[in-house]
């Protein structure tokens, strides 16, 4: 089967998952260009941009992904698994937040982007960077804005091009700390001198000295971090991030003991009781599904 371009699909008429299920997009998500995927095969690229344009709680089993690709389950299967060697699938357990009753829900996290075993590690402790693209600051060409206009309502407050560039990081700092347009106006022009020689160096010394005091800035409130299982593309065992390399545990990588990747300190207690609450739940739902006995 010649590998399809999925471009115009109606990924909105996906099926969703289950409410809390699904589609995951990780933070620090790339800008989305034409040639994301073009690293990988031809099947696995068009999948991958598939998914990739899936809202969040898409639901990308294998079974439903079968229903609305031209691919049958293995062929899906094998796909997906090389999405997750290639870091830009993990399919894995997070632990609700603020419920009295510990709950363990699926999740399957996506990245546009091809991420390394380490990246991933942090995403499961919840301190992976997340890239912010650059763009520039909304106040700062507000500023600049207003002070070209400045002229228009004070002739003698005329700024060059480059006086405003100068001078717009103090009135981002006005708009910052909750001024207005017409604030910063009212302090610029009420009261000027006649003649003014220097309006630049005025503007400056009003900007400065009439500068509104900085709002209490709320306290953040305090957030625990996440609590998160990868799990093992192959057979669906849980385990640490170190321990599932390319998303494949030891066994399932074929990798003899000696292989078996050796951490610089012990997991620390709430790891280990993280772990073992991940396990029972995941032992749990396989019960309900039929698949233990």
């Amino acid at each position: 089967m010649a590998d399809a371009d999925f471009s115009a699909a109606p990924a909105s008429a996906h099926p969703l998952a289950k409410p809390g299920y699904g589609k995951r997009s990780v933070p620090g998500q790339p800008t989305r260009r034409n040639d994301d995927f073009a690293h990988l095969p031809p099947r696995e690229a068009a999948i991958a941009a598939y998914l990739d344009r899936l809202p969040e709680g898409a639901d990308i089993s294998v079974k439903t992904l079968a229903k609305v690709l031209p691919y049958g389950q293995c062929a899906l299967g094998t796909a997906l698994r090389r999405l997750q060697r290639e870091g830009h699938l993990r399919r894995g357990r997070e632990r609700l937040p603020g419920t009295d009753v510990v709950r363990w829900i699926t999740r399957s996290w996506f990245s546009r982007d091809a991420r390394d075993d380490d990246w991933w590690a942090g995403f499961v402790r919840g301190d992976a960077p997340a890239e912010s693209l650059s763009s520039p600051r909304p106040t700062r060409s507000r500023a600049h804005v207003l002070l070209a206009a400045l002229g228009r309502t004070a002739p003698v407050l005329s700024l060059s091009g480059a006086d405003c560039a100068a001078l717009a990081p103090l009135v981002a700092e006005w708009f910052a700390r909750g001024a207005r347009d017409e604030d910063v106006l009212r302090a610029l022009t009420a009261g000027l001198p006649s003649p003014v020689h220097h309006p630049a160096a005025l503007v400056r010394r009003r900007l400065t000295d009439k500068l509104p005091p900085a709002p209490a800035a709320p306290e953040p409130p305090r957030q625990s971090p996440p609590r998160r299982l990868l799990e093992c593309a192959e057979c669906g065992v849980p385990g640490r991030p170190e321990a599932l390399p390319g998303g494949l545990c030891r066994g399932c990588r074929g990798a003899r003991p000696a292989d078996r990747p050796h951490s610089s300190a012990p997991p620390s207690p709430s790891a280990i009781r993280d772990y073992a609450s991940g396990m029972r739940a995941v032992i749990l739902e396989r019960r309900r599904e039929g698949r233990l006995g």
